[in-house]
């Protein structure tokens, strides 16, 4: 195990009255909330829509002209696009907010000299953070204890490729990613091994905060979609209004009668309103939000829809790395040279089937390292003929995980 110099000065972490002032003066272990879009908010949105706002205008214009059934039509249409958007969004709001109340880890703290389990929201900087496979990391900090300690920062880098932390490395690069940091962060997984460390960051402090800090401060331009719209939006309001000005003119000299003639040429400017397009515009926008939505993707707003659909070049690194946050089986080598594909669709040839039985067993029955839950994805199930004894992890004396298996037949 390796052990750091500051370890044993810090065994007895904070004072629970020394972790309330801190808590009191940083703030609580969270990321800033951005504020919630309730129904008026985003049917306000919806009502600054180009094409909405000319559907109403068009129905209130029918219903002034005296036309209830036009009227009528045009605006049910505007209602039910309002009602459409703002249920899928306000759902999202809420799943958005249910999912960030989830995703707050709870942390096993030194407090007092006693390990206590307490709220993410309430870890402070200093306080002592006691680490084991499978947790999640709830704040930046400095190892002071490891043992064959590594992390998953498939969140900060989009590998997902653990890394190796080392205890007490001089000049230590504080930054996610690379092998041999004492630095651990919030939102990390601790793959393999188990650590004590010390908490340096919290909340918009540490590096998923400044991520996040960085992410709103952004000015999104508007979407080809919303441009476009705008634009059809526009012709048609001066098409229309051109040929009503002609209609009236006609009218008025043909005939003489300039009321008549005014009531005419604005019943033809809304006889050329598309008042189909906002209710197609956003039936497809909802069906969009429901067929990413059935792959566990969530969009707060529907022009993220747009934009995912209109995208037709995806740009990576040199490593083509995207943050997927999993590891996948691609190919099974055997020691006499022979090879099998491994993807959906391939049928996996019986001599394979040992070798993938053998890395099952090898691994944990329940996988927390990336690599192991690769395996487990590629085999079905675990094997069926035999029942866990007992596994060992990592000692000193032998640098390995090994479990022991009995055949049950």
């Amino acid at each position: 195990m390796e052990t750091s110099s500051k370890s044993k000065a810090d065994a007895k972490g904070l004072t629970a009255g020394e972790a309330q002032l801190r808590l009191a003066a940083d703030g609580p272990n969270e990321l800033p909330r951005a504020g919630s879009r309730s129904a008026f908010k985003i049917v306000g949105e919806v009502l600054r829509e180009p094409m909405l706002a000319l559907l109403l205008a068009g129905g209130v214009a029918y219903l002034i002209l005296g036309d209830r059934v036009e009227a009528l039509i045009l605006l049910s249409f505007a209602l039910f696009s309002i009602v459409l958007t703002v249920v899928q969004e306000t759902r999202t709001e809420h799943v958005l907010e249910a999912l960030r109340d989830l995703s707050a880890p709870r942390a096993l703290v030194i407090r007092d000299g006693v390990r206590v389990r307490i709220p993410g929201r309430e870890v402070v900087t200093g306080d002592i953070l006691v680490l084991e496979q499978g947790d999640r990391v709830a704040a930046d900090a400095l190892l002071l204890e490891a043992q064959d300690f590594q992390a998953d920062e498939s969140l900060l880098t989009g590998e997902a490729l653990p890394v190796h932390k080392k205890v007490d490395v001089a000049e230590a690069a504080h930054r996610p990613g690379g092998d041999g940091q004492p630095y651990i962060y919030s939102g990390s997984l601790v793959t393999r091994g188990s650590g004590i460390a010390c908490t340096v960051a919290t909340g918009a402090l540490s590096e998923i905060g400044k991520i996040g800090q960085s992410l709103a401060t952004l000015d999104p331009e508007p979407p080809r979609l919303r441009i476009e719209t705008a634009r059809i939006v526009k012709l048609s309001a001066i098409g229309g209004g051109a040929i009503a000005l002609l209609v009236v003119a006609l009218y008025g000299l043909l005939r003489g009668d300039w009321m008549q003639a005014v009531l005419a040429g604005i019943a033809t400017g809304m006889s050329l309103l598309p008042e189909e397009f906002p209710v197609v515009l956003t039936i497809f926008m909802a069906m969009g939000a429901w067929r990413i939505g059935k792959v566990r993707v969530l969009t707060r707003r529907s022009a993220a829809i747009e934009t995912l659909g209109s995208a037709t070049v995806l740009c990576t690194d040199k490593t083509g790395t995207l943050t997927e946050n999993r590891m996948a089986v691609s190919q099974v080598w055997l020691a006499s040279g022979k090879t099998s594909d491994v993807r959906a669709g391939v049928e996996i040839p019986d001599q394979f089937h040992s070798i993938l039985e053998t890395s099952i067993l090898a691994s944990a029955a329940v996988p927390v390292d990336p690599m192991e839950i690769a395996l487990h994805a590629t085999a079905p199930s675990m094997p069926a003929d035999y029942r866990q004894v007992h596994s060992y992890g990592l000692r000193p004396e032998l640098l390995a995980m090994s479990n022991i298996w009995k055949g049950v037949n």
